[in-house]
């Protein structure tokens, strides 16, 4: 085994680093699925997974990555026609999910690093009839967070439009109001701002939805998400669960709640606003850094820096690694011209302070 750096210097945008505490929470004996002990421990769990959510809905749980309840999402909750709210590689990765599965998909697209606006949802939803929208609400890929309760709202307006939300770099991190802002489905997975080693989906339907789905003959086996409801009523989930995870969940549904989640979420703000401020210091300092996401319109878990020219991604990434750090490259075709930080999970702005320096002086080499 590898040796453990010390906690604090893993700032990947996912998955993010894992308390050994809640690693250590792990290695409970193995149990039945269907046992009591397993439905104790689901009974256990669902009022602060809720709590995190914003909901009174069950919340299902899956033993998959975030990528299986995005094609659930698609294949629970849209009927023939999608548009797909495109504005990074995730949201790229809803749209051919979309495809996929023999729907009808359009993609609204608008360049990387911009958000998708609620006008633009509103002009596309006049010109063609759509029943389901895609969104991430936190692009990984750009660092630009959505506005998710106002296209939620223009598509609600539009008439029977359910919107279906990847918030796989926001749930924890960032406000998400799953049923004060009528999101119809909305998904996260364990490895991001939960601060959970991954393979563990989480997402909550609402009764709307939960319809369309029962009429859809369509829908699939593992992700049906009518078997998710019958089966989470019953503190179950559908299908083997991944036992040693599910320990390490409840063991850190437990510390958010302590923490409680407002305070999770300024915390992710107050690391965010940090990086931003700190990419103004420098260049102001002669370092020609850029927040690649717009004010107004960022991400509180994972920001985005486009780099001066003649230094690439990988180059930085590399010297930070010889220093002890991870932060990872652009994504996709931004790879070389940016790094991202995930300043999530359960990270602080003293550990994000000492990253930055050692960043200024690989910057500086």
């Amino acid at each position: 085994m590898p040796d453990t750096p010390p906690f604090g210097r893993f700032f990947l945008p996912g998955p993010t680093e894992v308390l050994p505490e809640i690693l250590q929470a792990q290695v409970g004996p193995m149990v039945g699925h269907r046992a009591k002990e397993m439905e104790d421990l689901i009974a256990r769990i669902q009022p602060g997974l809720r709590a995190i959510f914003r909901t009174e809905r069950p919340v299902y749980i899956a033993a998959s990555s975030a990528t299986g309840f995005m094609e659930g999402a698609v294949r629970n909750g849209a009927r023939r026609r999608v548009l797909s709210l495109v504005n990074g590689a995730f949201s790229e990765r809803f749209h051919r999910i979309a495809r996929a599965t023999g729907l009808e998909a359009d993609a609204l697209e608008v360049e990387w690093g911009l958000p998708n606006t609620p006008d633009q949802l509103a002009d596309a939803l006049k010109k063609k009839e759509y029943d389901a929208v895609t969104v991430v609400h936190s692009e990984t890929s750009t660092g630009v967070l959505n506005p998710i309760r106002e296209l939620a709202e223009v598509a609600h307006a539009a008439g029977d439009v359910a919107i279906l939300v990847d918030a796989v770099t926001s749930m924890g991190g960032s406000r998400v109001e799953t049923d004060a802002w009528g999101l119809d489905f909305v998904l996260t997975g364990s490895q991001k701002c939960l601060a959970l080693p991954p393979g563990i989906a989480l997402g909550v339907a609402q009764e709307s939805l939960l319809a369309r789905a029962e009429a859809k003959p369509d829908r699939g086996v593992y992700f049906d998400f009518v078997e998710f409801e019958k089966n989470i009523r019953k503190n179950q989930t559908p299908n083997t669960p991944a036992v040693s995870l599910i320990y390490a969940l409840a063991a850190q549904v437990a510390r958010i709640g302590r923490e409680t989640i407002e305070a999770r979420w300024d915390r992710h703000t107050a690391m965010a606003e940090r990086t931003w401020a700190w990419v103004d210091e420098m260049r102001d300092r002669g370092i020609a850094l850029e927040v690649v996401a717009p004010e107004g319109y960022r991400s509180p878990a994972v920001t985005c820096i486009r780099l001066p020219a003649g230094t690439t991604g990988p180059d930085v990434v590399r010297a930070l690694k010889a220093r002890g750090y991870t932060v990872a490259p652009g994504y996709g075709k931004a790879k070389e011209e940016m790094i991202r930080i995930g300043h999530m999970g359960d990270h602080t702005v003293a550990e994000l302070e000492e990253l930055l320096g050692v960043l200024e002086e690989v910057l500086r080499r």
